[in-house]
C-alpha cells in the first residue's frame, strides 16, 4: 500500500482557556457566585481576597492588567539556558495594581451595606420526616423498614417505588428479608406525617388522603362529598364532567360547588411546601434598577464577588528567587509552578471583571430598550425586543446575551423579574403598529378570566374577540399563547 500526502486547510475556531472560563462565568448567577469564588480560592493558592482598605487601580491599571493577562509564558525545555532566562518582572509588581472589578456604584451605597444572604434555617423534607419517625417507638426492624420507605419517597411527597422494589432493596442492601404486609402497614404508618397527603403512590391517593385528614379533625358535609367525588368519580372529575357526577350523588348545585372547592384547597404536591427541599424559595438579584428623578438608573450586585488579588506570598518567593545567586533545577521548578498559578489568579480575576461589565452592559442595554417599563411597571409599556436586539446595541455575540439572560434576576421598585421576562417578539395591529406578545398575552389572560366558567371562551372564540381588538393573530398562535401561558383548553375550565 502507498504512502500518499495531501494538503489539506481548515478553518478552526478555539476559545481560549480564558474565553472558556469568562463564558462559563457569564452563567453564574449572583447566588452561586461566591461558591464558585470559594472553589477558586480553595483550587488556586496564589489567589487570595484582598484585606479590607486594600488600594484598588483606576482604569488605566485595569486595562493594562488585560494586556499583561494575554501574554502566554513559553514552557521550559528543562535546558540550564532555559531555566536561567526565566523573566519574573510582570510578576512582582505591587498588587495594589490588580484592580476592581466590582463596579461599585457610590450613589447608592445603601446596596453595599447591610445586605446578607438568606439563610435557610428550616429542616430539609426528608430530614422532617426522618424527625417524624424519630418519635415513634419502633423496634429495630420497623424502623429500618421505615427509613428505607422514606429514603424512597421523592421531592414532591410521593411514594412511587413499588412494594416489591421496597422488599428487594431491604434484601439486598440491608440484609433484611420483610413481607409485603409489613412494608404496607409502614406505609400507612408515614401516610399519617405531616405534611398530609404524604407517601401516596398516586394523585388520587394522596387527595383522598388529606381529605381523610381533615374529616377527622371537623366533621363537614363538603368535605365528606367531596371524598366521595373522589374515591368514587376520580375519572369524571379530572374531565370536568360535574354534572354527570352531581346526577350520580345527588348533590345540589350548592353542594357540589362547596365539594369542588373543598378539592380545590387541596395540595397535589405535599412535599413542595417543606424546608429546604423546595428550590428556588430564595431569589437573588443580580441588579437593582430604580427610578432617580425620572430616569431608570442600574446597580449590579456584587455583593457575593469580594475583592481578589494575586497573593502577596507568591510574589515575595518570586523576589527571593530573583535575589538568590544560586538557582537550582529544583527551585526554577517552582518558580514556574508559582508562574502558572500566579497567570491562573490573573486570568481568573480578570474573568471575573469581565464578567461583570458585560452583565451591566447588557442589563443596561435592556433597560434603555424598555425605559417605560422600568419607569411605570406596568406590562403595556413593555417593547417588542429580541436577543439580536440587545446584541446589535452592546456589541456583544447573542449568545453571550443569551447566557446573561438565562440565569439572571433583576430587583426594581415594581418586582424581581427574570431578565428573560424583557424578551418577547412583535406582533402587528390593525393600524400597523408593531406590539410586544407579552401585551396579547395578557388581553388573552383577563379574556379567559372574565368569562363564564359555566360556558369557557374556545380558542375560535378568543381569536375572534382578539381580532376585534385590533390584533392579527391566528387560532394557532393563540393556542400557543394559552399553553405558554399554562391555560388549560376551555373543557378544562369549565367550572360549575
Amino acid at each position: 500500500m502507498a504512502l500518499q500526502q495531501r494538503l489539506q486547510q481548515r478553518l478552526q475556531q478555539k476559545l481560549s482557556p480564558q474565553q472558556i472560563q469568562l463564558m462559563k462565568l457569564l452563567q453564574v448567577p449572583t447566588s452561586s457566585l461566591e461558591d464558585r469564588i470559594k472553589e477558586e480560592l480553595q483550587e488556586n493558592p496564589a489567589l487570595e481576597v484582598a484585606e479590607e482598605g486594600h488600594e484598588e487601580r483606576g482604569a488605566e491599571e485595569v486595562s493594562d492588567l488585560g494586556e499583561s493577562v494575554s501574554e502566554e509564558v513559553s514552557e521550559p525545555d528543562g535546558s540550564e539556558e532555559e531555566y536561567g532566562d526565566i523573566d519574573i518582572s510582570e510578576y512582582v509588581q505591587d498588587p495594589d495594581e490588580e484592580g476592581d472589578y466590582r463596579l461599585r456604584d457610590d450613589n447608592y451605597p445603601e446596596m453595599e451595606e447591610g445586605r446578607s444572604l438568606p439563610v435557610r434555617v428550616e429542616s430539609s423534607f426528608h430530614e422532617s420526616l426522618l424527625e417524624q419517625l424519630g418519635m415513634l417507638d419502633l423496634d429495630d426492624r420497623l424502623r429500618r423498614i421505615a427509613e428505607q420507605v422514606v429514603g424512597s419517597i421523592d421531592d414532591d411527597g410521593y411514594l412511587r417505588r413499588e412494594t416489591e422494589s421496597i422488599v428487594d432493596d431491604l434484601a439486598f442492601r440491608q440484609n433484611l428479608e420483610v413481607t409485603l404486609e409489613e412494608v404496607e402497614d409502614v406505609i400507612r404508618t408515614i401516610q399519617g406525617f405531616d405534611p398530609p397527603g404524604i407517601a401516596a403512590r398516586n394523585l388520587r391517593e394522596c387527595l383522598l388522603l388529606q381529605l381523610r385528614r381533615r374529616l377527622t379533625e371537623r366533621s363537614d358535609r363538603s368535605v365528606t362529598d367531596a371524598l366521595g367525588i373522589l374515591d368514587r368519580h376520580f375519572e369524571e372529575f379530572t374531565k370536568k364532567h360535574y354534572e354527570r357526577i352531581q346526577r350520580s350523588m345527588g348533590l345540589t348545585e350548592a353542594e357540589m360547588k362547596e365539594a369542588v372547592g373543598q378539592v380545590l384547597k387541596l395540595n397535589p404536591k405535599p412535599g413542595g411546601n417543606v424546608g429546604a427541599g423546595q428550590e428556588g424559595t430564595y431569589m437573588i438579584p443580580d441588579f437593582f434598577v430604580y427610578n432617580q428623578s425620572g430616569k431608570p438608573e442600574v446597580t449590579l450586585n456584587a455583593q457575593n464577588a469580594p475583592d481578589l488579588r494575586v497573593s502577596e506570598g507568591f510574589r515575595e518567593m518570586l523576589r527571593d528567587y530573583d535575589k538568590g545567586a544560586k538557582k537550582d533545577k529544583r527551585q526554577r521548578e517552582a518558580v514556574m509552578f508559582i508562574k502558572q498559578k500566579i497567570d491562573a489568579a490573573k486570568w481568573f480575576i480578570d474573568a471575573i471583571r469581565q464578567r461583570q461589565q458585560t452583565l451591566s452592559m447588557t442589563m443596561e442595554a435592556i433597560v434603555a430598550h424598555q425605559q417605560e417599563f422600568f419607569l411605570t411597571g406596568d406590562e403595556t409599556d413593555l417593547r417588542p425586543m429580541i436577543l439580536k436586539d440587545i446584541s446589535q446595541t452592546t456589541g456583544l455575540d447573542i449568545s453571550t446575551v443569551s447566557r446573561v439572560a438565562n440565569s439572571k434576576f433583576v430587583q426594581t421598585e415594581f418586582g424581581t423579574y427574570r431578565l428573560k421576562y424583557f424578551f418577547s417578539e412583535s406582533l402587528s395591529t390593525d393600524s400597523g403598529e408593531e406590539v410586544s406578545t407579552r401585551e396579547v398575552k395578557r388581553i388573552l389572560t383577563d379574556l379567559v378570566e372574565a368569562e363564564d366558567k359555566k360556558r369557557p371562551l374556545s380558542d375560535e372564540s378568543l381569536t375572534e374577540m382578539l381580532q376585534e381588538k385590533g390584533y392579527n393573530i391566528a387560532r394557532r398562535t393563540v393556542a400557543k399563547y394559552r399553553e405558554q401561558q399554562n391555560i388549560p383548553v376551555a373543557r378544562l375550565r369549565k367550572g360549575i
